[in-house]
């Protein structure tokens, strides 16, 4: 096997499951592993369990016992980066530690898995929405397969919490693959090269969701944030298409970009321009193609991808759905087989994720609304009166956007952090009323539920990053949904 024998060290074993299952992969492939992580063997608890549970089950079967994983928690030491063969570290780590200079080659689950894999690759990254308009793009596809449309499967992996290294050894030519992308998974890439010379980022379709200030405790500035978000489209050609929206950014990433432009915009697109657009606030997402224009379709042929009402609320997330269906209709799918499919996407979990109702209250978890401007979209996603949970850790942000849209909430209930101290005198500027900051997501459930009636709707959409009260973003939805039952009394 490739690695077999290879020293390889995993630097951030984490709890997302990106550390774990590069380990596994490595492991199952012969390599000696060492793990490194700075958190403690009690927080990493759980995914040391797995790792060795993992271990355990494939002690045989591939040509030779597999080697004890050793562990370094706590803390990092220079010479296991300086005498590991390869080092594969988590996207959150910076480029320029310290201790990958100190490595002779670095490596991430995404860069193996794309110099290996043979599959056709849809990429989708952005601010928000691509973690929704990924699981979309997966959705349809598999909806395409199943009606005979496609040979092979389809596959969902990268900054979704699943590393695509768990489905690389069963992946074949006729396989497409769905990868989202974060800015720092994208980072990790620039010019990098297979060994032939070709890109090792050349996808098929990358599709560019909503552009937003965000992670700029890491960057700075937005032009340093960008400068990753444009790796996904670097390695395209006019085989590929760039589907990104009629805005500052997007302009920029189809001038920049080899693959063909493909917008979409929230107002009808100049005729000669392919893309789609929004028929209004309740309207279906129509679309139309010039120049090269995939089969079956006429050019300047107007076209239905997405339904007037589908299941997830809200203008944004109808955005995404029609990013995601100018990338299948690219492909050359029909039409209503992309508006049915996508008019059957139920969502994905702490994406304004309707989870429970009680006493005709229904309650929603957005907990991956990590921006200001996310919470604003939740806050303009329904037409019920609504009490809003926001608030927690800032990432230097604007909170102004949040502040204007609060007005719209019945009632306003705020977590304890860093980015509620900077809302709160925005909120009193406006008038706004709020309970909180409140310490804990129990105390907050307990609130929404006494200030909510029939007919309302509850959201948690923080617009602030978790860290503090929570794991992350995903530790703090479920422990939202827990609270929210514990508060109505459900078992």
């Amino acid at each position: 096997m490739k690695y077999s024998g290879m020293e390889v060290l995993i630097m951030g074993l984490g709890l997302h499951g990106g550390g774990l299952s590069s380990a596994c992969y490595f492991a199952r492939h012969g390599a000696r592993i060492t793990v490194t992580d700075l958190r403690d063997e009690k927080t990493l608890a759980p995914a040391i369990t797995r790792l060795e549970e993992f271990c355990t089950a494939h002690s045989s079967g591939f040509g030779a016992k597999t080697a004890p994983i050793r562990y370094v928690l706590g803390r990092h030491e220079t010479a296991d980066f300086e005498q590991a063969d390869m080092v594969i570290k988590n996207p959150g780590v910076r480029p320029d530690s310290p201790f990958l200079r100190a490595a002779k080659r670095v490596e991430t689950d995404i860069s193996i898995f794309l110099a290996a894999s043979p599959a056709r690759l849809f990429a989708v990254t952005g601010s928000k929405g691509k973690s929704s308009t990924a699981s979309a793009l997966h959705w349809a596809l598999e909806q395409a397969r199943s009606r005979g449309r496609l040979p092979g499967k389809t596959l969902l992996g990268g900054n979704i919490t699943v590393s695509p290294l768990l489905f690389l050894d069963e992946l074949s030519p006729e396989d497409d693959v769905v990868l989202e992308l974060s800015s720092w998974q994208l980072g990790d890439l620039r010019g990098r090269r297979r060994e032939d010379g070709t890109p090792l980022l050349k996808p098929r379709a990358a599709v560019i969701t909503a552009i937003m200030a965000d992670h700029l405790d890491r960057y700075g500035i937005m032009e340093t944030y960008m400068a990753d978000k444009r790796i996904i489209y670097q390695g395209q050609d006019r085989a590929d298409v760039t589907v990104a929206g009629d805005d500052h950014w997007g302009r920029i990433f189809h001038r920049e970009s080899r693959g063909r432009p493909l917008v979409y915009a929230e107002t009808p697109l100049p005729e000669g321009v392919s893309g789609g657009w929004l028929d209004g606030s309740g309207g279906p997402g129509l679309a139309r193609f010039y120049g090269t224009v995939p089969p079956g379709i006429k050019e300047g042929e107007i076209l239905e991808l997405v339904p007037p009402r589908p299941q997830a609320p809200g203008s944004h997330q109808k955005k995404n759905l029609l990013a995601a269906g100018l990338a299948l209709a690219d492909l050359g799918l029909p039409a209503a087989l992309i508006r049915d499919s996508l008019a059957a996407f139920p969502g994905i979990e702490h994406r304004l994720e309707f989870f429970y109702e009680a006493g005709g209250v229904r309650f929603y978890n957005d907990s991956a609304a990590t921006i200001p401007e996310a919470a604003a979209a939740a806050l303009h996603a329904f037409d019920r009166p609504m009490v809003l949970i926001t608030g927690g850790t800032d990432k230097m942000l604007n909170f102004r956007p949040l502040a204007e849209a609060a007005p719209r909430a019945k009632a306003l209930i705020l977590l304890a952090g860093t980015g509620s101290d900077k809302l709160i005198p925005l909120l009193r500027d406006k008038g706004v009323a709020f309970q909180g900051p409140l310490d804990s997501i129990e105390a907050a459930a307990a609130a929404a539920l006494g200030a909510a009636c029939s007919g309302d709707v509850v959201i948690l959409s923080p617009g602030c990053a978790s860290f503090g009260m929570f794991l992350n973003e995903f530790d703090r939805g479920g422990k939202w949904k827990d609270a929210v039952k514990r508060a109505c009394g459900a078992d």
